[in-house]
């Protein structure tokens, strides 16, 4: 299951259908798999302290608080690089990434900031204790 779909990215531009390419799903799929490394890498270890499941479990995230993010991601690494043209000087589309990858990384801080939601226990229901926030200032040993 993708955490952004083709409607999701078409609110954020329109016009995409306009280039040619009219499914995106393999991007997605691509998309999810990248912020799924990376909560592995920058959030789980921190997380996984008062757990004894050693390894990340995706299907217990809620997807849904990452469909922005996804949808960022997805345009800045997967479509927009389909339709730039790579010129040194630049393009719309190039433009795009750049500012689409910013726009990323913000809205993945903001979910680290207000808690990954992470099923721990696998009762279909989110515990505050199940939604640990990310702490920057936090010393990991």
């Amino acid at each position: 299951m993708a955490m952004s779909t083709d409607p999701d990215i078409i609110e954020y531009f329109p016009d995409l259908y306009e280039y040619g390419i009219q499914d995106f799903s393999a991007e997605h799929e691509k998309t999810r798999g990248d912020i799924i490394r990376r909560l592995a890498i920058d959030w789980w270890p921190r997380y996984r302290g008062s757990y004894t499941s050693a390894s990340l479990d995706d299907t217990l995230l809620t997807e849904s608080q990452f469909t922005r993010a996804a949808v960022f991601h997805c345009l800045s690494y997967y479509i927009l690089p389909k339709l730039t043209k790579h010129d040194p000087e630049g393009d719309r589309f190039s433009e795009m990434m750049k500012y689409y990858k910013s726009r990323y990384e913000e809205e993945f801080d903001l979910v680290l900031k207000d808690g990954v939601e992470y099923d721990a226990d696998n009762d279909d229901t989110i515990e505050d204790s199940e939604k640990e926030t990310f702490h920057m200032q936090r010393l990991v040993r």
